[in-house]
């Protein structure tokens, strides 16, 4: 019977795991305390040995830290399959994988609805101004400080969407009720977009940019997208627009951002992410228009074991069919 190793505990799926794989693989779970005693249990005669492939999340970075280079190039010769928990896969070298034949899947759909609620959140914090609000009331402090000309309504304001995958189309939806103007950029048009989601490819995403209130990013975290939402991009949008990110920290150039609302460019921010997480930089803590949350966008019961059950099942195709509907993009070009 093939192995399949869990990297990470399950927190929401346990008895759905046993029944996924029950008479197609054996489980192991993780038992390395450290990234060096991982290495060796990997080796021929190793624990982990035979195994074809890994579940993993990002509870095990505190035990073997992330799937790097390094990592990849001392996992067992048989393995095959990298199912990650999670749309963003940043923790994985996927083009290490790739040198070693393994596949890698995520869990785009899972986090869509969580995300994207998080992102409106967001989204209506910045405009009007609430989280600031919050701070001043617990201070006791009623609402003294807040300027009703600096807070603005949804209704009949523009929002650009910066990648149009599952959760920037379920935001598109969402805010379209108000309703907002919707458009988009991404690397070519979505097929499963509405007609009033306005595409704007390379060629105009300054046009885009221009007309923006909100700027919402959805773009993945690779080589060629850190620091994609740079200086010149944010001082094209328009004075007094919003920048929502709740995709990874590093696709925003932070300290042009930081400047922009230093100066006043920048109306407001909603970040649920950080370059540099845990540690949030301490100047984002001084601006009022600044709503912050900490990483929390899939972070419900429900989502967590959609995830879970979404990459189990991801590993159970693999050792069935030899593939899944999530392979990542990556593998595909």
């Amino acid at each position: 019977m093939p192995r399949v190793l869990l990297c990470g505990e399950l927190r929401w799926a346990e008895e759905e795991c046993k029944e996924i794989f029950r008479g197609i693989a054996e489980v192991v779970q993780l038992e390395s305390p450290s990234r060096t005693e991982f290495f060796a249990d990997c080796k021929p005669g190793g624990k982990y040995d035979g195994v074809v492939g890994i579940y993993r999340n990002n509870l095990s970075i505190g035990y073997i830290d992330v799937f790097d280079k390094e990592l990849v190039e001392h996992l067992p010769s048989s393995l095959k399959w990298i199912a990650h928990q999670g749309a963003g896969y940043d923790k994985v070298d996927v083009e290490a994988c790739k040198a070693r034949g393994i596949t890698v899947s995520n869990t785009p759909g899972a986090v869509d609805d969580a995300t994207a609620t998080t992102a409106l959140y967001l989204m209506i914090s910045a405009l009007r101004h609430f989280a600031h609000a919050e701070q001043t009331l617990c201070a006791g402090k009623w609402k003294l400080s807040h300027k009703a000309g600096d807070a603005h309504d949804l209704p009949g304001r523009t929002l650009a969407i910066l990648g149009l995958g599952g959760i920037g189309l379920r935001l598109a939806e969402l805010a379209h009720a108000f309703p907002m103007r919707i458009m988009y950029h991404a690397r070519g048009r979505n097929a499963r977009a509405p007609a009033w989601c306005e595409y704007f490819g390379a060629d105009r995403l300054d046009e885009m940019l221009a007309q923006a209130d909100v700027l919402s990013v959805h773009i993945p975290l690779r080589s060629d997208t850190a620091g994609f939402v740079d200086e010149r991009m944010i001082r094209t949008l328009k004075k007094g627009a919003v920048i929502v990110n709740t995709a990874r920290g590093r696709v925003v150039d932070e300290d042009a951002l930081i400047r922009a609302l230093a100066d006043g460019h920048l109306g407001g921010v909603g970040l649920d992410v950080y370059p540099n997480e845990p540690k949030v930089n301490s100047r984002l803590l001084q601006f009022p228009n600044a709503t912050l949350l900490p990483h929390m966008g899939a972070a419900t019961g429900d989502t967590m074991k959609k995830m879970e059950v979404r990459a189990l099942t991801n590993l159970r195709d693999f050792v069935v069919h030899g593939q899944c509907s999530d392979v990542v993009p990556e593998h595909k070009q």
